[in-house]
């Protein structure tokens, strides 16, 4: 079994939950999950996983929009844990990175060049939570053969996104996933995943079993 190390835990949302399904969907397609919410210390050597799962809300939060939060919730991530993400991606690794990690360590300038793009305050929002139809774009092995998908979620909007960016799937015209290599490894992020019930979507569940296994550089099998 391929071994993936889920970062979890932060505000607003029930990351024990969507991480637990999470790792139940990968597990189906032969990746055993441990999950963290010690995401600095997880980090704090080098890594002997083969997928790295960003599944959090961990941030330094402006200070001014977020000023009755208490302090021990505001995140910077380290510099060792950094070098624990680049070296990881360098020696081939995968990185799945689910809805808030375009939030996510907003001290380090170069997540959003890993990643590929970032929520951007004031700018970036979402509509409330609810139903949306989901277009599925093709070129891609995780996508191809997909249908459009309706599913209960946040659609993340207006984020800061790179040029070279090749949306798989949006809604409402906003891009909700892509992939991209990254040194010698591969990222995927995912911006659908606010609750459950995104991981309950039999789409939804087939495409990030695919992500799995693509950033694995594993052979994409799985149908609908």
């Amino acid at each position: 079994m391929a071994r993936n190390l889920i970062l979890s835990g932060g505000l607003f949302h029930d990351f024990a939950a969507t991480s637990a399904a999470l790792a139940e969907a990968l597990a189906e397609v032969g990746v055993e999950s441990e999950i963290t919410e010690d995401i600095a210390g997880a980090l704090s050597e080098p890594s002997e996983v083969q997928l790295i799962t960003v599944n959090a809300l961990r941030w330094q939060m402006d200070q001014d929009r977020f000023a009755d939060l208490r302090p021990e919730w505001r995140f910077a991530l380290p510099a060792e844990a950094r070098t624990t993400l680049l070296d990881h991606l360098e020696r081939g690794g995968g990185l799945l990175c689910m809805h808030s990690a375009s939030i996510c360590f907003d001290d380090w300038q170069g997540w959003p060049r890993v990643l590929g793009g970032c929520w951007t305050w004031p700018k970036s929002h979402h509509p409330p939570l609810g139903w949306t139809g989901v277009r599925v774009h093709g070129g891609h092995p995780v996508v191809d053969g997909l249908r459009d998908f309706d599913v209960v979620d946040e659609v993340y909007s207006d984020l800061d996104i790179l040029p070279d960016v090749r949306p798989l799937a949006s809604s409402n015209g906003q891009p909700l996933i892509w992939a991209r290599p990254v040194r010698r490894g591969r990222v995927f992020y995912d911006a659908l995943g606010h609750d459950t019930r995104s991981y309950e979507n039999e789409v939804h569940r087939t495409l990030l079993q695919r992500a799995a296994l693509w950033l694995l550089k594993r052979p994409v099998t799985i149908t609908e």
